[in-house]
């Protein structure tokens, strides 16, 4: 079926000149895990969004097997070259690629458009902007390097909500209701997006600098002692920075960030829930997985945060400092990841 006829079969999502409109000028930036869930969503829900990818084999691998998520039916996308994108004002962006990509991409947002970033961890390049909306997904989504197919291996929500920090008050994106409606996973809108960004943070500040050095999949971090006892110590970190900053933490897990913090001060209780999720996270991958190969991760937007929130707070942050710079030592040197590397972080 070609992407005409598809969107000639897709139900009525309110006028016909305002389906049209949404499609012709919204855009999904990012053909990664995130991105590929996303677009799917909205394809799902009767939103055909143009999907903006620079890497050329999954233009052409999007062209000929359409767009997929295991478990679902493949749907045909319309795939637009990264050189040849050309935005204009009136523009629905949603950004969901990786925070180092963010300036070349930015480059070319016109102002008026609307941006709506969903991405982990923070680019300071990115906070300066006016721009009102952020979402964060909970749900862990992996992509084929080459082709634009993901798989979703761990369940969980994509929260949308506005920056308080802007003062702005912009127009609610239309687009939210597609996503809402997709089914594909839980989409939540809060009032706030920042409390749940940080809590996402501080989990991922914790897993990918381990994971990654590693090359272990999520689960070894529960399954094996001296990685779970990094993890915990680096995560238990985590959250007395964000509390000594002041940072308000929203739930985007089973617990709240807070319960998390007060299980871990008991490492038996810790350690048995450990035993409890380790099954679930077996054969997933953090974000960073296969980042410090290719010479760029996001560190700088994890780590690299939490060790300025640490630093203008006035509190120690000694696992942060030393797993950013194993990951930016590792990415240098073209390191091959490897279980030694913990040795340097546990001598922190």
């Amino acid at each position: 079926m070609e992407i005409d006829e598809y969107q000639s079969l897709v139900y009525d999502c309110g006028s016909s000149h305002e389906r049209t409109r949404l499609m012709d000028e919204l855009y999904v930036v990012g053909a990664g895990g995130i991105g590929c869930a996303v677009a799917y969503a909205l394809i799902a829900a009767g939103i055909a969004p143009a999907i903006v990818e620079s890497d050329p084999r999954k233009i052409a691998a999007g062209a000929k097997g359409h767009l997929r998520v295991a478990g679902s039916l493949p749907r045909p996308a319309r795939f637009v070259a990264f050189g040849a994108w050309q935005p204009s004002a009136r523009s629905t962006i949603l950004l969901c690629t990786k925070c180092y990509d963010n300036a070349q991409v930015l480059a070319r947002v016109p102002a008026g458009a609307t941006l709506v970033p969903i991405q982990n961890g923070f680019d300071p390049g990115l906070t300066t902007l006016s721009h009102e909306f952020e979402g964060v997904a909970s749900f862990v989504s992996e992509c084929d390097r080459d082709r634009p197919w993901t798989r979703i291996t761990r369940p969980g929500d994509l929260h949308l909500g506005r920056r308080q920090s802007t003062g702005r008050r912009e127009t609610r994106p239309q687009v939210f209701d597609a996503l809402r409606r997709s089914g594909l996973f839980r989409t939540i809108e809060v009032r706030d997006i920042e409390p749940f960004k940080h809590a996402k943070l501080m989990y991922n500040a914790a897993i990918s600098p381990i994971a990654a050095t590693g090359g272990v999949d999520n689960g070894r971090l529960l399954s094996d002692p001296s990685a779970r006892r990094l993890f915990f110590d680096l995560l238990g970190e985590n959250f007395r920075i964000l509390s000594a900053a002041g940072i308000e933490l929203g739930r985007v897990g089973p617990l709240r960030p807070e319960t998390v913090a007060r299980i871990l001060r008991r490492r038996w209780l810790a350690t048995a829930m450990g035993r409890f999720f380790e099954p679930s996270l077996r054969g997933t991958y953090c974000s960073m997985a296969g980042d410090i190969e290719r010479g760029r991760t996001e560190v700088e937007n994890y780590n690299g945060h939490l060790i300025r929130l640490a630093r203008s707070a006035g509190v120690p942050c000694p696992l942060n400092e030393a797993a950013f710079d194993l990951v930016r030592s590792m990415t240098a040197r073209g390191q091959r990841p490897s279980t030694a590397a913990w040795r340097l972080l546990a001598a922190a």
